[in-house]
């Protein structure tokens, strides 16, 4: 727990600071947020208050659960873990959100890239003028 609680505050401290390098690994990864360094940086910002947070719910969890004996001590790492996980998604799902209107417009009109492999690749095609 003491692991996972350093990642989270490294990756939260990181992320308010604009220092995370956009990764598909640590941080917000969604579609969204890898999209640009920019919008990384935004979503990481933004998700940073909860990964910190869950990183001290983390550390907090394994002191207690190191003075616990037994299944209490499981019972409360599981319990915190959970929390903490809850935690960090509603993070990343406030990031999300954020960046998601900074993504570029989809293309109008046509297949887009699918119609390289579309069976009915005509169809999708603008009609020319013979």
């Amino acid at each position: 727990m003491f692991a996972l609680a350093a990642v989270a505050i490294a990756t939260g401290v990181l992320g308010l600071l604009g220092k995370l390098p956009r990764n598909p690994i640590l941080g917000v990864t969604t579609e969204a947020a890898l999209h640009s360094d920019e919008n990384f940086r935004i979503a990481n910002r933004i998700a940073a208050p909860t990964s910190v947070g869950a990183g001290f719910l983390l550390f907090a969890g394994g002191l207690v659960a190191l003075v616990a004996n037994g299944f209490a001590a499981l019972g409360i790492a599981v319990v915190v873990a959970v929390i903490a996980v809850f935690t960090l998604g509603a993070g990343a799902n406030a990031a999300a959100r954020a960046v998601e209107p900074l993504l570029p417009p989809a293309p109008v009109g046509g297949c887009g890239s699918a119609c390289g492999g579309c069976s009915i690749r005509e169809t999708c095609e603008p009609a020319t003028s013979a």
